[in-house]
């Protein structure tokens, strides 16, 4: 039997054509489609399926998943502990006086020594990171409300509107932060907690401002935007359900750098006497130290505040540096890379590099110490 396209082109078929029923295996929607296809439609398939609140909360925390940050997060976990237990894990109270005890080097009763007039080193230090984390959060906290409002609204906007923000996060740019710290801060005989957070985040708010204006910039050419705009959703919702899910990983980042600069910011300040020696935190101790002529012999007294202060810029400098791996693809590919020779044994930063050998079975043999090549 010889089919109309036969008769056309005057080719036979390549097998005949039989007439019988459709097998149930191609009778399916895509049966007889192409293997790639085929193979791109499951991966679609499998990517559609419904997001738990789990799944949700890894992709939201995948900034913090390497090991920089989370090495960062575990140093903050312990001193936020230690400033949340500071009552029950310290051996005295960081008043209590003992003047039978005065500048003892570290001992079994005073594991840090004592001050001049008999005081705990380590309980002073202990108490202190609560002044610490306290003053630090509020204030980075503060700045970075500051920084997301003005830096995305100057972004978002055009005109006037838009370079009335940007002149004002340049002005606050350019304005030497510690005199007017110093300034701000002595206007008060005894300031509390929050007015030194206030100061420290009204200083530090300018930096966030001006990278996230510069992000969502061009953000805002984006095609989603364009479609959220042309279907006529109101401003606040284009910023916080479009725009602000996509900075969260600068957001992240500026949070740590404020926190960081906020933490100077206040030891500094007691370190030169501005803040009232009452507010117990590293930078008082080193202030006391100081003025007791503790440098150079008495180290138990500023070392250790001083290593404290290093160990949270460490730990803030991890998570920091995790999330620029996380931000930026390059070096996201070269640490996934990385991680992949490692678990096979490999050092990428060696100067020589191992060339494994697959012998005729297929399983690859251990290195061949003659086969290097530098």
């Amino acid at each position: 039997m010889t089919t109309p396209a036969e008769k056309s082109t005057g080719l036979a078929a390549p097998f005949p054509v039989s007439p019988g029923p459709v097998p149930p295996a191609l009778a399916q929607p895509g049966a007889g489609a192409p293997e790639t296809a085929s193979l791109l439609a499951a991966d679609r398939r499998a990517g559609t399926t419904e997001k738990t609140f789990l799944g949700q909360l890894k992709t939201a925390l995948a900034m913090f998943g390497n090991r920089k940050s989370a090495a960062g997060l575990i140093i903050l976990g312990v001193f936020t502990l230690v400033a949340i237990l500071a009552p029950w894990i310290s051996p005295y109270s960081p008043t209590a006086q003992n003047l039978g005890a005065t500048l003892q080097p570290p001992s079994f009763a005073h594991l840090l020594g004592t001050t001049h007039i008999g005081e705990d080193v380590l309980s002073q230090l202990i108490y202190g990171t609560r002044g610490v984390l306290v003053v630090g959060f509020l204030a980075t906290i503060m700045a970075t409300v500051v920084a997301i409002v003005v830096g995305v609204t100057a972004g978002y906007l055009r005109g006037w509107k838009s370079e009335s923000l940007s002149a004002l996060s340049n002005v606050f740019l350019v304005i030497p932060g510690l005199p007017l710290m110093i300034i701000i801060a002595s206007q008060f005989e005894d300031p509390p907690l929050v007015v030194i957070a206030a100061v420290l985040g009204l200083t530090g708010w300018a930096w966030g401002a001006r990278v996230l204006r510069a992000q969502t910039m061009s953000l805002r050419n984006r095609d989603f935007i364009q479609a959220a705009r042309a279907n006529g959703e109101p401003l606040h919702r284009i910023i916080l359900v479009e725009m602000l899910p996509n900075l969260m990983a600068i957001i992240a980042s500026s949070f740590v750098g404020t926190m960081t600069a906020a933490v100077l910011g206040l030891t500094t300040l007691a370190f030169i006497g501005v803040i009232p020696v009452s507010n117990l935190n590293w930078g008082t101790i080193l202030f006391w130290a100081q003025q007791n002529s503790a440098f150079p012999d008495y180290w138990w007294w500023y070392v250790p505040a001083g290593l404290c202060i290093a160990l949270l810029g460490v730990a803030l400098a991890l998570v920091n540096f995790g999330i620029d791996e996380y931000v930026n693809p390059r070096l996201r590919s070269a640490g996934e890379r990385a991680r992949a020779l490692k678990k096979r044994g490999i050092d990428a930063n060696a100067a020589v590099t191992v060339v494994r050998t697959v012998p005729s079975s297929g399983t690859p043999s251990g290195p061949d110490p003659e086969s290097t090549s530098a």
